[in-house]
């Protein structure tokens, strides 16, 4: 424990040094900065509206910013690591493997979500003494929760994609294709293309509900929209599937399961590679 400890704090010391932890930590406080000004002024008219739209608009944009600045910083900074020799000069202090692996993700981990987290709570403290008549702390809470689950998906898939490349150029080709192809598996081109082959519907829904990109994106519609009238048609096998709270859990549970898994098959490739 203490070597995770250690590890983690000596990459979150190097990732606050960067410049892609500035740029990040500039977008989503730039972001809800100019959606809390719109968000702020409507709630003092509508209340609780207001600032639950704000979030909405604010989770909706995390979706496809998160996810693309976790995967190129985080399998640019592993895979650097070993074109640099650091592997060599790190493991050579009494640190073990696993708690040099699971420490550099949990320190990740606190540098992707906190930024966001830190920009979502500071928008309702804000809104609070500037008088909103209600903050939507349940919408907050849920959605803190749902972020904590996609930003673990998205490391588990970094940290994979890093043990198995042996560049950063590679790594990086590879997080982008992966990115890429997850959004293309949002409804709209998934469900187009597969309906032109008579698919089943539930097939359709199934196959979407893989992707965590997706699910992420229906959960958080879920909060504000329990009967998934945006959704369409698929909303009725979703709800008859799962119903309401059966979905939830599922979208807290399944990318952070998924992210677990695929960052324990990147220790067992990391431990069994040469690491120069």
């Amino acid at each position: 424990m203490p070597s995770i400890l250690h590890t983690a704090w000596l990459d979150i010391s190097e990732s606050v040094r960067t410049k892609w932890f500035a740029l990040y930590a500039l977008v989503f406080g730039g972001l809800i900065a100019v959606l809390f000004i719109f968000g702020l002024t409507e709630s003092r008219v509508m209340g609780f509206t207001g600032l639950s739209r704000m979030l909405v608009t604010f989770i909706q944009l995390t979706m496809a910013i998160l996810p693309i600045f976790v995967l190129l910083s985080t399998v640019r900074s592993l895979v650097g690591d070993r074109e640099a020799g650091v592997y060599e000069y790190m493991l050579a202090f009494p640190v073990s493997l696993a708690g040099w692996y699971w420490g550099r993700f949990s320190g990740r981990f606190l540098v992707v979500f906190i930024p966001v987290f830190a920009a979502m709570a500071i928008s309702l403290i804000v809104g609070l003494f500037m008088g909103a008549e209600e903050i939507p702390w349940r919408d907050f809470a849920w959605y803190s929760a749902l972020l904590v689950s996609l930003a673990f998906c998205f490391l588990g898939i970094s940290f994979l994609v890093s043990a198995l490349t042996r560049s950063s150029d590679v790594a990086q080709s590879v997080a982008f294709f992966l990115w890429l192809l997850m959004l293309m598996f949002l409804d709209l081109i998934l469900i187009g293309l597969l309906i032109q082959f008579q698919t089943p519907a539930g097939i359709v829904v199934g196959l979407a509900l893989t992707n965590p990109l997706e699910v992420f994106r229906i959960g958080a519609m879920m909060l504000f929209d329990p009967q998934l009238i945006l959704l369409g048609p698929a909303a009725y096998i979703i709800l008859d599937l799962f119903g309401y709270y059966g979905f939830m859990a599922y979208a807290l549970l399944y990318p952070l399961v998924l992210g677990f898994v695929l960052a324990g098959i990147g220790y067992w490739v990391f431990k069994r590679t040469d690491l120069p």
